[in-house]
């Protein structure tokens, strides 16, 4: 992966974490019926790691994929789930309600992998995936192949850690100056807006991803 393959990890990690629906709105929540700080801290880590978990899930079929299909094929394919899906979310905007407020680690890092799998946010890394060099599926030099796919294994798991890691700060960030300065009241606007947001920037991202092969030759 490039520069700009990290950056857009980055900045997607960023985005995600900004998202209401993928977490810090519930840790300030949570922080605000314990009324202490550490309740909000405590949420982000179960919350990244089931982020990270839907993340690598998305991840790990794409890489599979990419053995198997053209990269035009799988490029289009994805662009026609990407903006399909943020048209969905567009017109039919529902968050999943699975856990109360009484929540332990395994609650919570469950509920952020639904969160993140119904939003949608590993479908956004697609076009950055593309960009990936796909190790060869079928090489008749088998060590070759085979230090091929575990450099490719490593750069999806640096991937992986690289968003979670954005995620898990901005996440972090917001819900802290949320609890402290913000509270909940004045976030009802803030949450519809974002929300179409999202759905905007999931179609967005597929016309990239068609962009992307046009682009590639």
């Amino acid at each position: 992966m490039d520069t700009i393959s990290w950056w857009g990890m980055l900045g997607l990690g960023a985005f995600h974490g900004i998202n209401p629906g993928m977490g810090w709105l519930f840790a300030v929540a949570l922080g605000m019926q314990e009324k202490r700080r550490s309740a909000v801290i405590g949420a982000l880590f179960p919350m990244a790691l089931g982020h990270a978990i839907s993340i690598g899930v998305v991840v790990l079929v794409f890489a599979l994929a990419q053995q198997q299909i053209s990269k035009n094929v799988l490029g289009i394919a994805c662009a026609v789930i990407l903006f399909g899906f943020g048209l969905y979310k567009l017109f039919r905007a529902r968050h999943p309600k699975w856990v109360g407020m009484r929540v332990n680690f395994k609650d919570l890092t469950i509920w952020s992998f639904l969160m993140a799998s119904a939003h949608g946010a590993g479908l956004m890394l697609a076009p950055l995936l593309l960009r990936m060099p796909v190790a060869a599926a079928h090489s008749g030099h088998t060590h070759h192949a085979s230090e091929t796919m575990t450099d490719s294994t490593a750069v999806l798991l640096s991937a992986i850690g690289v968003h979670t890691l954005s995620f898990f700060v901005v996440t972090g960030i917001v819900a802290i100056v949320v609890y402290e300065v913000v509270g909940l009241a004045l976030l009802r606007k803030a949450w519809f807006n974002l929300d179409l947001l999202w759905s905007i920037a999931l179609m967005i991202a597929g016309v990239v991803t068609v962009g992307m092969l046009f682009w590639g030759h």
